[in-house]
């Protein structure tokens, strides 16, 4: 039987128990893996002590998930349930969420380093909302009848895949979560999610409430495991009819490479990024300085739209980095227990993590660049890092081509609108972009020819749940939120009826 994980908090910003079940989520029930893997350490990065550990699933219980999941496709979910009873369910699971959002907010402070009021305000606030925003597209899932003579009747139907694969990241876990199963649940799917085992609390926990909720066994399952094993399973997986990867680039080209060997499933990916954040001459200054700031360091940067390659035009640039500079060292006083009312800059979220973002510091170092302030680690325990503004940047320096994924800003000088637009586009990635101008026909101009998925003008990091997320190049496959997630999450199918044909 499953363990559960139990613990007391008493902080400034939670008072509380939170509880979460250790084991695999397989057909409705919380169960031990089929094998005797050693457990999964989840570690608190803001201390670097182990919280909890949890199972580790394998090959074998991808499989015993994936059946359970076709059973409940073909006999209690798919195209068998009408759209307004998926979406009942969905928003009971919203409701139940946010029954239970402080105790959320606390494992995902508690697991991922989050500020509290950060992860309470932003994080399940908007998996909530998520969830509600697809349950009101459940019965939506429309086709399309097309004109083709008087003879015959052609219509479309847009159905699901049947079993999904998902694997999310271990920065965002909780509304990631809700990024994959929500749209995957409205269209009909049924889902084998892959939480990062680094990161796992909060998926638990949901899982926890999917019973509850009310969805049939198997509609949902949830499996801890290292990549190389349930993300490796489920990638290669002969019955699972698509996957969907939210992660790193490298790990991207391996699932597309499963996939290809495998049964070439379909394959969404929403992958790294390396985004030009551009503030010309004539930029709102003060705007462009505080959206800045949030671009990069906000979730201590560990965000996949990170505005991390700041290009400023040389009219402006030493004031840029000055004011850059204030605005970092007034980050570093806000930087503390994730507990703690007043902080807003948590942790790295692992050893690992923090090891390889002060690599790309050394090596911003080395090849001539100019730490402005920050580098170096901030208290003596946990996994923080001070938010760094490296200045003098030059187009090939690893810092800037490089994704860091970590509270690290590389500023670049620019002269003209045209040069901007070359550095900014010489990169394999093509996931956000920014622009900052009072020049509307500039603006847009310039956010028209930046070769990424997603361009903001005068801010950052404003994504919204009914607009779509995703990227160019090797930025990612596909697209999440809004409607066009629908289609990640169906296929369509012509019918061609013979009202009259005769041979």
């Amino acid at each position: 039987m499953a363990d559960v994980f139990k613990l007391d908090l008493d902080t400034p910003t939670y008072k509380g128990t939170v509880s979460v079940n250790t084991g695999l989520f397989i057909n409705g029930k919380f169960v031990d893996p089929v094998e005797k893997n050693p457990k999964i350490d989840v570690v608190n990065p803001a201390t670097g002590k182990v919280i909890t550990s949890v199972s580790a699933g394998s090959a074998k219980d991808v499989d015993v998930a994936v059946e359970a999941a076709l059973k409940a496709y073909k006999t209690s979910w798919g195209l068998k349930v009408p759209g307004t009873e998926r979406g009942k369910l969905l928003s009971k699971l919203a409701d139940l969420i946010e029954k239970n959002a402080d105790e959320f907010a606390a494992l995902e402070s508690l697991n991922v380093g989050k500020p509290f009021t950060v992860s309470k305000n932003r994080d399940v606030r908007l998996t909530i909302a998520v969830f509600r925003y697809y349950a009101g597209w459940a019965d939506k899932i429309h086709g399309k009848t097309i004109e083709t003579n008087e003879n015959k009747f052609a219509y479309t139907r847009h159905e699901p895949y049947g079993v999904v694969g998902q694997i999310v990241p271990w920065n965002f876990p909780l509304s990631m979560v809700s990024w994959k199963l929500a749209p995957a649940l409205a269209t009909g799917n049924v889902c084998v999610l892959k939480p990062s085992e680094i990161t796992p609390l909060t998926a638990q926990k949901l899982a926890g409430l999917v019973n509850e909720a009310g969805f049939p066994p198997g509609v949902v399952n949830i499996i801890n495991g290292h990549g190389s094993t349930v993300g490796a399973a489920i990638s290669s997986h002969l019955k699972i009819a698509k996957v969907a990867f939210t992660g790193s680039t490298l790990t991207g080209r391996k699932i597309q490479e499963a996939s290809a060997k495998s049964n070439l499933k379909v394959v969404s990916l929403e992958l790294g990024g390396k985004s030009p954040n551009i503030i010309f001459e004539d930029a709102d200054f003060e705007q462009a300085v505080k959206w800045a700031t949030l671009g990069i360091f906000s979730n201590s940067g560990q965000v996949c739209t990170a505005g991390s390659r700041i290009f400023v035009q040389e009219s402006i640039y030493d004031k840029f980095v000055e004011a850059f500079r204030k605005a970092a060292e007034t980050r570093t006083t806000q930087i503390g227990d994730p507990f703690a009312e007043e902080t807003q800059h948590g942790p790295q979220v692992s050893q690992i993590q923090f090891d390889r973002i002060m690599t790309y510091i050394d090596s911003a170092k080395t090849e001539g660049a100019n730490i402005v302030i920050g580098g170096n680690r901030h208290g003596g325990e946990g996994f923080f890092i001070q938010p760094t503004v490296v200045a003098d940047c030059k187009p090939e320096m690893k810092i800037v081509r490089e994704e860091v994924f970590g509270p690290v800003a590389a500023v670049i000088k620019f002269k003209t609108e045209e040069e901007v637009i070359e550095m900014a586009n010489d990169t394999s990635y093509g996931l956000a972009s920014a622009v900052f101008t009072e020049n509307n026909s500039r603006a847009i101009r310039v956010a028209h020819a930046l070769e990424a998925g997603m361009t903001s003008i005068n801010c950052y990091n404003v994504s919204e749940i009914n607009v779509p997320f995703g990227g160019y190049k090797q930025s990612g496959v596909g697209r999440e939120l809004g409607e066009y997630a629908l289609e990640t999450y169906t296929q369509v199918k012509a019918v061609h009826v013979n009202l009259g044909l005769r041979l």
